[in-house]
């Protein structure tokens, strides 16, 4: 998996491209806490996104936790597949959440 970061003044955009299973989360946690610091707008940018696991939408919650308090949170461009994750966990009801 590959995730790429970028900063302009208060908004993060983080893209991730290819699998976030077990090994790959790690990678995205760590991009998300590095440079959330005085965020106020947190985008996931998942249009490359092909698969995500249970220890992915863990680092999605706890960064969702984190930007409720200190701004908004949105993710886009989510594939069917992933869309599929969201809504079978009941995440999709308290995400702000735009399919592809």
């Amino acid at each position: 998996m590959t995730v790429n970061t970028n900063k302009d003044g208060s908004k993060l955009v983080i893209s991730a491209e290819g699998k976030l299973g077990s090994t790959a989360a790690p990678e995205l946690e760590a991009a998300v806490k590095s440079n959330i610091s005085g965020i106020t707008e947190l985008v996931f940018d998942f249009e490359q996104l092909e698969y995500m696991a249970s220890a992915g939408l863990r680092v999605i919650m706890s960064a969702a936790k984190v930007m409720r308090k200190q701004g908004s949170m949105k993710i886009i461009n989510v594939s069917q597949p992933v869309m599929d994750v969201f809504t079978f966990t009941g995440m999709a009801d308290v995400l702000d959440i735009e399919p592809v």
